[in-house]
């Protein structure tokens, strides 16, 4: 119960920054509770900026990389769990490895190369990325597939069944858990993805994420904290719903992917 308080603490001080004046927001000592609640800061958030564009943009990319890596994460994972063949391990290893890498360190590298293949202001890096599939989502599949008995893919390879067909029809079928919090965890990445919309996508091209750090002034060029609080506050809503939806799955999957090494 405490973490859950901890946890919802910065959602509550968030909601609570989006409901005062701008007064209240520079007040010294710092005031909790606004005075009277000002409800038009949300109405401002969605008016002062396209932010029906934005938020499509966002929702768009967010789920052709989910719906694409997950699809690309189980089928490296089911090669991994179940195809056999030299050198299986030590390349597992190497894509795991590959997560301790800081992301940080990829910025200049991609973006000079997409500016040289001319995808820079387009949607193709997030479909390439969505087909180069992601460690932590192949490590998820791959320890579920492990733990599928192995009589079920002899029947099927009794049956007359390739493994393409196997990992299509008896594979992806059984792992409905994994493959919906693989959608959960990819979307919420994207959804909160700020540099690579930063770096690729011009303001008209570009995310919520982004039009909500470089949007919401004044007339004299100022930000307006308010506005942005309560932006930020309605850009959380979708993924909240999300997963509110789908903790059921992300909590069995999480017990099963653990089940067999």
């Amino acid at each position: 119960m405490l973490l859950a308080v901890l946890f919802a603490e910065p959602l509550l001080w968030l909601v609570l920054a989006a409901l005062k004046t701008q007064s209240e927001w520079v007040a010294i000592p710092i005031t909790f509770l606004p005075e009277a609640p000002r409800w038009s800061n949300f109405t401002e958030a969605v008016t002062q900026i396209n932010f029906l564009a934005y938020t499509g943009n966002s929702l768009f990319l967010s789920a052709t990389y989910a719906v694409l890596v997950t699809f690309s994460s189980a089928a490296v994972g089911f090669g991994f769990a179940r195809l056999k063949g030299p050198g299986k391990r030590p390349l597992f290893v190497i894509l795991l490895s590959t997560m301790m890498l800081p992301s940080i360190l990829t910025l200049i590298p991609t973006y000079v190369l997409y500016s040289r293949l001319g995808l820079v202001n387009t949607y193709w890096p997030w479909v390439l990325w969505g087909l180069a599939a992601s460690p932590y989502l192949v490590f998820l599949f791959r320890q579920f597939f492990a733990a599928i008995p192995k009589d079920l893919e002899d029947a099927a390879i009794i049956d007359g069944c390739g493994y393409g067909r196997i990992f299509l029809r008896v594979f992806l079928p059984l792992s409905v858990p994994v493959l919906l919090t693989s959608l959960l965890l990819s979307f919420t990445w994207m959804w909160g993805d700020y540099l690579a919309p930063a770096l690729l996508l011009d303001i008209d091209h570009t995310t919520l994420s982004v039009a909500i750090t470089q949007s919401y002034r004044n007339p004299h060029g100022d930000y307006i904290p308010t506005v942005q609080a309560a932006a930020a506050a309605l850009y959380v809503v979708p993924v909240m719903l999300i997963f509110l939806f789908a903790q059921r799955y992300f909590v069995r999957s999480v017990a099963t992917s653990g089940m067999k090494g």
